[in-house]
């Protein structure tokens, strides 16, 4: 099992988005925070592998899990012991704004 750390500002950011869907429909946020929760499980238990991330942050060791019912991605860094989660990212919006974060 690995330890799972999650930065401030990505915190904020999966919060933030299940309010929005629950404002959008009743119940909808505890369903978003539901499949934050399944992911969560899956990287401290390392079921799943990762994917890259697009351009330039792949290189810097960068990944990302992709949600599968919403569209969002939770956007990694693998260290030895842990996996520090830098960003719960919309597909569409912003692509790359958390490169800043990688240092936690």
């Amino acid at each position: 099992m690995r330890v799972v750390r999650i930065h401030e500002a990505a915190s904020r950011e999966a919060i933030e988005a299940a309010a929005w869907y629950e404002d959008q429909r009743p119940g909808l946020g505890v369903e978003f925070e539901r499949a934050i929760d399944a992911a969560l499980d899956l990287l401290e238990e390392h079921i799943v592998p990762l994917s890259p991330v697009p351009f330039s942050a792949r290189a810097r060791g960068v990944k990302r899990l992709i949600l599968k019912r919403f569209p969002f991605d939770v956007v990694v860094v693998e260290r030895q012991s842990e996996v520090f989660i830098i960003a719960f990212a919309h597909h569409a919006r912003r692509p790359g704004y958390w490169r800043l974060r990688r240092r936690g």
